[in-house]
């Protein structure tokens, strides 16, 4: 759903039915998670009621709610009837973890004698947890929950079941589920190691009173970087708001600039390092002139002087997910409603800001496999569950027959009533999975620190580069 950027609850909960207790023990800790863009969690899902689509066979002898998706073949048999008291352990983060909660009524219908429990840890702690998990195999849970920049590592781990093979069958779903997401769990043998439960396509949020004090359009702000920085100038000149709160993310953008389908973003599938061609040339360049002329207020994103930025005006553009428009209007600046609006990334650039997906570890209880899959087809294929999920919490659904509900054409209030799920629907058609190479997080750690030095002026741009380029060949086959 999102990443460690934005605060998240301590220490581990654990929830059985409706109750939420905290306990102290569950899982263990190791690996940092990746998230190569902001991330946040609020999110909503969307249920397609009425629409002419074949049901999922039925759940544990239960008939799957109306309007919920069905395979084009038949799909493979669910789990006998469980043991008295049996119990279903689900791994998650938040909100993921309030999301799955939410559906413990229908999961006690489907599987009345099988208790589910939810445990939570925080996005970071959770994601190490299930790598020492799945490298010690204790303490693995039925069902664990992944934010989709770590997928691609875990994919390579080999520890994850591959969901093509029975009894789960997900290549049968494919086609209901958005394409880009699909795509990023598949593994380099082509084995599909997660399924998608929410998505987080990009978009540009800007400040439409600044906009109209500056007397600039929005197509200035998105027809070219080029003209977003000079936009940015007379933004800056004649309101004195920043255009965005640090270069940092305009480099994050430029650089999935003219990928290559297969070409990942700092590793071509060899480990061949990509940093030091056109491509990140372009992205230091653009970020900084933008810092020369002054329109970055060099604040980090999720920060107290980011969050005040944008209560406060001096913040005329945010580049992030749709989901941010739930943080926005909940805590980080609810004061700004109406004042907004939403548009396309500038440049027609496509980006995904996190995800969720579901997975079952290969050396989980095999007693419970079946279970397991039930419950991840209950998130992930119930439109009812995405529905409410959307919005609750703005999870944008994975689950791609539910976009043409009626939800998606409503105005949203935040944006003064402008109809912008439409927009991060098309968005989120049109973005491309990466392969995710094991050291990216390295890489990004490794092209963010170059671009500082580049900012504060001791090195050039091609020494910068060359340098990343050097440090990234000595880690990319390890």
């Amino acid at each position: 759903m999102a990443d460690a950027s934005k605060p998240r609850g301590e220490g581990v909960r654990e929830a059985r039915g409706h109750d939420d207790t905290s306990i102290d023990g569950a899982l263990s800790a190791g690996l940092p998670a990746e998230a190569p863009s902001t991330a946040g969690s609020l999110r909503r899902r969307t249920w397609l009621a009425g629409m002419a689509l074949p049901a999922l066979p039925t759940w544990g002898g239960l008939a799957a709610p109306v309007g919920a998706v069905a395979a084009s073949a038949p799909a493979p048999a669910v789990a006998a009837s469980p043991e008295p008291e049996d119990v279903l352990t689900v791994a998650a983060f938040p909100l993921v973890d309030d999301i799955a909660r939410a559906a413990m009524a229908d999961w006690q219908r489907l599987h009345p004698r099988v208790q589910l429990r939810v445990l939570t840890r925080q996005y970071a702690d959770h994601h190490t947890a299930m790598t020492t998990a799945l490298s010690t195999s204790v303490g693995l849970p039925d069902v664990m929950a992944l934010e989709s920049s770590v997928v691609g590592r875990f994919a390579q781990g080999g520890g994850l079941e591959d969901l093509r093979r029975p009894p789960f069958g997900i290549e049968a779903y494919r086609e209901h589920l958005v394409p880009f997401a699909y795509d990023q769990a598949i593994a380099r043998d082509g084995s599909v190691v997660a399924m998608p439960t929410d998505i987080g396509p990009g978009t540009m949020l800007y400040r439409h009173d600044i906009l109209a004090r500056a007397g600039v359009d929005e197509h200035e702000l998105t027809d070219s970087w080029d003209s977003y920085i000079t936009a940015g100038q007379r933004i800056k000149a004649r309101s004195g708001a920043y255009l965005i709160s640090s270069v940092q993310t305009m480099k994050d953008l430029l650089i999935r600039d003219g990928l290559k389908p297969g070409e990942g973003m700092y590793f071509d599938t060899d480990s061949r390092v990509l940093v030091n061609s056109p491509r990140f040339e372009r992205a230091f360049e653009l970020a900084l002139r933008a810092r020369q002329l002054g329109l970055d207020a060099k604040v980090s994103n999720w920060s107290n002087d980011w969050g005040a930025g944008l209560k406060q005006g001096r913040l005329a553009t945010e580049l992030s997910a749709a989901w941010l428009v739930g943080q926005l209007n909940s805590f980080v600046a609810p004061g700004t409603r109406g004042l907004w609006r939403a548009a396309p990334l500038p440049g027609g650039t496509q980006a995904a800001y996190g995800g969720a997906f579901y997975a079952i570890a290969r050396k989980s209880a095999p007693s419970r496999k079946a279970l397991a899959w039930d419950f991840i087809r209950l998130m992930t294929l119930n439109p009812a569950r995405q529905l409410q999920a959307f919005k609750t919490h703005d999870a944008f659904p994975a689950l791609r027959d539910v976009h043409a509900d009626p939800f998606f054409s409503e105005p949203v209030d935040f944006l003064g009533g402008q109809r912008a799920r439409l927009l991060w629907r098309d968005t989120a058609l049109r973005i491309t999975a990466m392969p995710v190479h094991k050291q990216n997080q390295f890489a990004e750690e490794v092209v963010q620190t170059e671009l500082d030095k580049v900012l504060r002026g001791q090195k050039t741009i091609r020494q910068a580069l060359a340098d990343a380029e050097v440090l990234l060949a000595r880690r990319a086959k390890r």
